[in-house]
């Protein structure tokens, strides 16, 4: 099985704000951003990525190419709307100090499972075609590349805690006790028994020991294994 690294976008000038920028055009990276994305491409410069895949939103296009940057062999970006950031609809593009009075907000809160946002898309479709994405783009990458291949999804922070909410086993109903943080790297591997997260929402940390083409265990280890050989 493959292993995919969720990335969330660096600090952007809506977060800065406090906006809910959505799917907003235009919307990038501050200078915060820029050097948490900056930082997590040197994080990721040991481990060789075989693809970067990103939302189409600009700040993770950033992000995305920051990591590229830092990587001495041929990943090449792809795009995928399937892990663009939730459509927010009406609210896009408003102060989250406003929403917090709105009746919704609750909701989203305590059951996002049955939230659908007024002109958007609802909390569990959301989280559907973001699982889709990365579970396609990883057989994928695994099919082309081998069981140790490794690569490198930039996505957006409820985007990415939809994922590991799956990947957990949790239901989309706790989804909001994961944090993800600007920039932080998660790590997940796919495989015919269950997903294993081995790593959420790290932002420093050698992960070099990734760089090992030694495909990981299909099954998991009973009292815990012995971890990564590097």
């Amino acid at each position: 099985m493959a292993t995919v690294l969720l990335v969330r976008h660096g600090r952007t000038t809506a977060n800065a704000s406090g906006l809910l920028a959505g799917r907003t055009p235009g919307v990038a990276l501050d200078e915060t951003g820029v050097e948490q994305a900056a930082r997590t491409g040197e994080r990721l410069s040991d481990v060789p990525l075989v693809g970067v895949v990103s939302s189409p939103l600009q700040r993770c296009r950033q992000t995305a190419q920051a990591i590229l940057d830092e990587q001495s062999g041929a990943a090449a970006l792809s795009i995928d709307d399937g892990i663009s950031e939730c459509d927010y609809g009406d609210w896009q593009g408003r102060s989250l100090a406003d929403l917090t009075q709105e009746p919704l907000w609750s909701v989203v809160q305590n059951q996002p499972s049955a939230v659908t946002f007024p002109g958007g898309e609802s909390m569990p479709t959301m989280q559907s075609r973001a699982i889709t994405a990365v579970r396609e783009n990883d057989a994928a990458f695994e099919a082309e590349h081998g069981a140790g291949a490794v690569w490198a999804a930039v996505s957006h922070g409820d985007i990415i805690k939809a994922v590991l909410a799956d990947a957990l086993g949790m239901h989309l109903d706790l989804f909001q006790r994961i944090a993800v943080n600007p920039a932080s790297v998660s790590i997940v591997q796919y495989s015919s028994a269950r997903p294993t997260v081995v790593s959420m929402n790290t932002d420093a940390g050698d992960l070099s020991w990734l760089s090992s083409t030694e495909a990981p265990p299909a099954e998991a280890p009973v009292g815990g294994g012995t971890g990564p050989s590097a």
